[in-house]
Order: C-alpha cells, then sequence, then structure tokens
C-alpha cells in the first residue's frame, strides 16, 4: 500500500524522470558551471516534484493549484536554461530535444492536474 499519494502521479513519476535525466547531463558541463547553471538546474528540477508532493498534499484546493503552478513554472526554467545549455555547446541539440519532449509531456500533465482541482 501506497503511504503517499503524490507518488502514484504520472507527473510526479515522469518529473522525477526528469530530475535523473538532469543531473546525467550535468556530469557534461564545465567545472566552471558548478555553482551557476548546475546549480541552477539541479534546484529547478527537484523544485517540480517537490511541488508536486506539497500540493497534492494540501487540504484547500487554492493552496493545490498554487503548487501546480510553481511546478509548472520550475519546469519552464528547466526548458529555458538547458536551451541556454545547448548554445554553450555544454550538451548536443539532440539532448536538449530529449529533455524539451519530457519537458513538453511534464507540462500536459501538470495542466491536467491543475484542471482536476477545478
Amino acid at each position: 500500500m501506497e503511504l503517499f499519494g503524490y507518488r502514484k502521479l504520472i507527473a510526479y513519476q515522469k518529473s522525477k524522470e526528469l530530475v535523473r535525466h538532469t543531473y546525467r547531463l550535468l556530469d557534461k558541463f564545465p567545472t566552471t558551471e558548478r555553482y551557476a547553471l548546475c546549480d541552477q538546474l539541479r534546484r529547478s528540477s527537484i523544485s517540480i516534484t517537490s511541488n508536486i508532493a506539497e500540493g497534492v498534499n494540501r487540504f484547500s484546493i487554492k493552496d493545490k493549484k498554487h503548487f501546480v503552478e510553481i511546478a509548472y513554472g520550475s519546469l519552464m526554467e528547466i526548458s529555458s536554461q538547458f536551451e541556454i545549455a545547448e548554445e554553450l555547446k555544454y550538451i548536443s541539440t539532440d539532448e536538449r530535444v530529449s529533455i524539451d519532449v519530457l519537458v513538453e509531456e511534464i507540462a500536459r500533465l501538470l495542466s491536467g492536474l491543475r484542471k482536476s482541482y477545478n
């Protein structure tokens, strides 16, 4: 039996996949980015899963929606930051496209989760 319902959500599971993917790609970044872009990408990716977990367990619908919106914002940060990483040649276009596919899927799932609270 699953004690924490957020773990059953596909949006949460896919967001964890994005975290893993992000961490793997960060190994390719130069050490000069360790405390700049890398740190921001780590925080943004973890923020998505954290806000889904926190929001699902809130009692008010307003709070639930708010945390999904924060997760969505962090998701857009990831997309933007990986676009910059591609332009800086830290990752390939194929790697960025792979991230974008996952980002788009999570965006749809978060939108559906938010709508479910109406």
